[in-house]
């Protein structure tokens, strides 16, 4: 085929058209790419992901930032009895400071590696956004409004509670049998910045009694009112009222059975369990399976005292995995050592170990509650391991 000098031409017009238009592609392409690059990384108010920056300016997420400083911070409550109580060393002692340990046990292989954070109910949420703390263990309730309106989300249930009162005795002629109609006209105390206020002004208003609601910033202190007689009635979680009746009667203070806890079926459900920044999902994955891995072993029966002999000799493939036993372990795939789950255990305990420990002298037996296992009736279920 001949072609034609002025063909020939138009050819190579065509030629250099198609090489600069490549050209300006790869251009624009690569202008479009430092315009992604550089809105990931841009300062403020970001939402946290695995990927982009994390509170304190470190990339790489929460676990990065906590690996690098060395350290947990865990978020926890100024006192609770039974759930985190101060001690003179600055450390706590109480079922969630022991869910701070494990997961320091998780991160570190050392549950001591944690600092705790005393945060009172409304700085709690501003605490975590800010990054003052990598994680919240601090008796605080799931709900709807806070679980999409807060920048947080919500780990597994670790203690169902519900709301009650308390009284003294003489004030009630009731007793334990006293009702929320039985509050009518009284001075009601308990702290700010709770679902507390909420569930208890709407229960009076729904069978029509009529209080003086008085908020504190803490729960200590609303006590402190119920001591001095400024408050009628007292009100938070019952676990918090059980604790502190139990302190009161050990310290001499009352006499058993001066202080009475009603109504005897609460008037609220109280999820209580962790919260973490949302959009982190390894973090996350991470809070969640140090929960999980004290259900799972409290299923299996696996304790702190027999964890070793487990490790030896696993009761089945799945206890096997969770204790970093074979080649099947799944931590490692998590950003922590296969043995994670086996420190966990052997340095704070099972379920069972953590809640027995802290809970049951107070009076909170998991027999025929939520918070056994859910093969006995409770609702503590963990998916599986594997």
């Amino acid at each position: 085929m001949t072609i034609y000098a002025s063909e020939r031409g138009s050819l190579n017009m065509i030629k250099r058209l198609a090489v600069l238009l490549a050209v300006l592609a790869l251009v624009a392409a690569a202008c479009g790419g430092e315009s992604e690059d550089s809105s990931t990384t841009t300062e403020g108010p970001t939402e946290t992901t695995a990927t982009t920056s994390a509170p304190g300016g470190q990339t790489g997420g929460t676990l990065a930032e906590v690996t690098t400083r060395g350290m947990l911070r865990c978020g926890v409550s100024t006192t609770a009895i039974g759930f985190a109580e101060p001690q003179d060393d600055g450390s706590y002692t109480g079922f969630d400071a022991d869910y701070c340990r494990a997961v320091a046990a998780a991160v570190f292989g050392d549950s001591t590696a944690v600092v705790f954070v005393g945060l009172t109910a409304a700085e709690r949420f501003t605490a975590l956004a800010n990054g003052e703390v990598d994680v919240l263990f601090r008796n605080t309730t799931w709900t709807q409004s806070r679980d999409t309106e807060i920048g947080g989300d919500f780990g597994p249930t670790t203690f169902y509670d519900g709301q009650q009162v308390m009284g003294k005795k003489e004030l009630l002629p009731n007793g334990d049998d006293s009702t929320l109609a039985d509050i009518d006209g009284a001075r009601l105390c308990t702290n700010a910045g709770t679902t507390t206020e909420k569930n208890i002004t709407e229960g009076a208003a729904v069978v029509g009694a009529t209080i003086s609601l008085v908020t504190t910033e803490d729960f200590e202190q609303a006590m402190g009112l119920f001591r001095d007689n400024s408050c009628d009635l007292v009100t938070t979680d019952g676990s918090g009222l059980f604790g502190e009746r139990f302190d009161a009667v050990a310290k001499g203070e009352i006499a058993d059975g001066d202080w009475v806890i009603f109504p005897k079926a609460p008037i609220s459900k109280e999820p209580l369990g962790p919260m973490y920044r949302q959009n982190d999902s390894e973090w996350a994955d991470i809070i969640n399976w140090v929960v999980y891995a004290t259900f799972i072993a409290d299923e299996k029966g696996i304790t702190q005292a027999n964890v070793d002999d487990a490790i030896a000799s696993p009761p089945d493939p799945e206890a096997g995995r969770l204790l970093g036993v074979g080649d099947d372990e799944l931590q490692s795939e998590m950003g922590l050592s296969s043995d994670a789950f086996a420190n966990v255990i052997s340095q704070v305990g099972n379920y069972d170990d953590i809640y027995v420990s802290n809970l049951a002298a107070l009076g909170f037996s998991r027999t025929n509650s939520p918070n056994d296992q859910w093969f006995r009736g409770g609702l503590i279920y963990a998916p599986p391991a594997r």
